[in-house]
């Protein structure tokens, strides 16, 4: 068990499927740990016209980008719920993330960093295993309403220039952190970046954190 916390800050993107499998594994070490997990947003492609100038067509855009969930199904804690085959055949263009991150800042808004950590794992789940364009402003509300908030004051929120600033407000924390990839978690003690890997991995990292943290508190 730590003796003390550490606050890490978690860069990421619900479109992300390797988000996808860092965000349980670090629910599970929250669980055994003392951590603040302090959530930034990072959209990796914040509209059509980025997704089209990244990977090309629609078409192109689906394929080269579902080649990456095979690789992560592969390391994937739940393989079954990536749903690669739902995204494939899904009616829709692969989704941008501005929608969803918009949505995750919303939740913080309302309800903190747990209530951003909520979102957005109810939306990678949307958008991973059962295939829903999150892309879509009314089926990002829809699920917002699912988990509790008022879908009207919820909206209101999406379209406030203020949730928008704090999306491009963590875009300048990453920069200012030369946070170029996604995940990264920052351990804000020690400036350690945990390295995505299996739970037991993860802990032995966090362990290392810990006592570097205190080595250096105690050398204060």
């Amino acid at each position: 068990m730590m003796t003390r916390s550490l606050t890490i800050d978690f860069y990421h993107d619900v479109v992300c499927v390797w988000c996808f499998n860092i965000s349980s594994r670090m629910r599970r070490l929250v669980s055994e740990c003392d951590l603040d997990i302090r959530h930034r947003t990072f959209v990796l492609q914040d509209s059509e016209q980025a997704m089209a100038e990244r990977w090309g067509t629609p078409d192109q855009a689906r394929e080269t980008i579902l080649g990456h969930w095979a690789a992560c199904r592969r390391a994937s804690d739940h393989p079954e719920d990536i749903n690669i085959d739902g995204m494939r055949q899904a009616g829709f263009d692969y989704p941008h993330g501005m929608v969803a991150a918009l949505a995750c800042k919303a939740a913080e808004l309302i309800s903190g960093h747990t209530g951003h950590w909520d979102m957005f794992d109810r939306l990678q789940h949307a958008h991973i295993t059962e295939a829903r364009n999150i892309a879509d402003r009314d089926v990002v509300a829809g699920f917002a309403a699912s988990i509790g908030y008022d879908r009207a004051a919820f909206v209101t929120l999406l379209d406030d220039p203020e949730t928008a600033r704090r999306v491009e407000a963590d875009r300048q924390h990453a920069r200012r952190f030369q946070v170029y990839s996604i995940p990264t978690l920052i351990v804000r003690e020690t400036g350690t970046r945990l390295v995505n890997g299996p739970v037991e991995d993860l802990r032995a990292q966090l362990s290392f954190a810990l006592r570097l943290a205190e080595q250096r508190e105690g050398a204060v």
